[in-house]
């Protein structure tokens, strides 16, 4: 396998030459069938193909990935500050992953699609890999947060709120999560310094000066290809939210979120299945944000801000409910321990119904934001 290039300063650089394709996970495209842009990697703005625009996205995001990558790397170790500086460069690398691999996945037609195919693949690992740590720390900071607010509700005088077990379930939980969070900081660890890793890495910055665009996008005109992909994206989108019970989900307090779980006698498992659409939903949300990211790139400005902003809440509502559900098959799941007093996983289920109920305002909310942005639900 090829060495990574480095600067001095020891940030990662765009590779002169091509990795070996038959050891990298992520292989580097055919260079017959790519053109690298004028102007050593950034193509100029007054350019109109479809290739030049997804181009200069394209080098955008992997920019950014880079810089993540460099401000992990100056980032020491046992520090608060360190600790905010790892964060942010977590935050940087995941956020950069995300929107190269969904303007790859939207605007597919226009790239050499064995290898985008196979990147996206690795960017997904990489995101899930490097979230994992940080999901673990927000889900024992929600449930601790929630198992608070129902115990000052029972010292208030609320019958149903866990004041017996509550101390037991929130230090089970922070037990449970804090060695889940350590083993997904070490699988973190282990895969930044991993042959993978480097192979991705290798691959971003590649991206950023040459990237993997078919060669018939570049006879393509911006305004003509890259709203025609865009609508693809968008009525995908319309037709995953046209399969969801939003008529229920507008009725406050319907608890249908809750019930479905509690008329099935295997709880998780139906409530995955009631769940998993609202969450294809939440991420056909994102494609379609960053798809909106790439025709705003075309025209140097928002060419539809009121859009923009209602695709970001809605994502913010269904990123809610996912956190909510998760937290909630959590605290079930912890429910389910071994040799626990009767007491303590009394708590932890009023604590999932708690969190269910918080899908359910989740649900609520983004039938909100979809009908502001005037799309009728069934």
């Amino acid at each position: 396998m090829a060495q990574r290039p480095r600067d001095t300063s020891g940030a990662l650089t765009a590779p002169g030459g091509r990795t070996d394709t038959t050891t990298d996970p992520v292989g580097a495209p055919p260079p017959q069938a790519r053109r690298a842009p004028d102007g050593g990697g950034r193509p100029p703005h007054g350019t109109g193909s479809a290739a030049d625009v997804l181009a200069r996205y394209l080098h955008q995001q992997a920019t950014e990935f880079l810089r993540g990558l460099r401000l992990h790397g100056d980032s020491g170790h046992g520090s608060g500050t360190a600790a905010e500086e790892a964060a942010e460069a977590v935050r940087l690398l995941r956020g950069a992953a995300r929107r190269i691999a969904g303007a790859l996945q939207v605007f597919r037609p226009l790239t050499e699609v064995p290898w985008t195919d196979q990147f996206r693949s690795e960017l997904g690992w990489l995101t899930e890999t490097l979230g994992r740590e940080y999901a673990c720390a927000a889900r024992l900071a929600r449930l601790r947060g929630a198992l608070h607010r129902l115990s000052g509700a029972a010292e208030a005088g609320s019958a149903a709120a866990p004041a017996v077990g509550a101390a037991r379930a929130g230090a089970l939980l922070e037990r449970q999560l804090t060695l889940a969070r350590t083993r997904a900081h070490s699988a973190a660890l282990q895969a930044l310094g991993s042959a993978r890793f480097h192979a991705v890495a290798d691959a971003v910055a590649v991206l950023s000066t040459d990237p993997p665009l078919d060669s018939a996008a570049h006879d393509l005109r911006a305004p003509e290809a890259l709203p025609l992909l865009a609508e693809q994206s968008h009525r995908l989108l319309l037709e995953a939210v046209d399969a969801l019970p939003l008529a229920a989900a507008g009725l406050p307090y319907n608890a249908e979120a809750l019930s479905h779980g509690l008329a099935d006698a295997g709880v998780p498992a139906a409530e995955s299945r009631q769940d998993a659409p609202w969450h294809q939903v939440r991420l056909l949300v994102r494609l379609r944000r960053y798809a909106q990211e790439v025709l705003d790139e075309q025209h140097q400005t928002e060419v539809e801000p009121g859009l923009t902003i209602r695709l970001l809440s809605a994502g913010q509502a269904l990123d809610r409910h996912r956190d909510a559900a998760e937290a909630a098959a959590y605290a079930a799941a912890a429910a389910r321990t071994p040799r626990i007093a009767p007491a303590t996983a009394y708590a932890l289920g009023v604590l999932h119904a708690d969190q269910r109920y918080e899908v359910e305002a989740a649900r609520f909310a983004f039938g909100r934001v979809w009908q502001r942005m005037g799309v009728p639900s069934r």
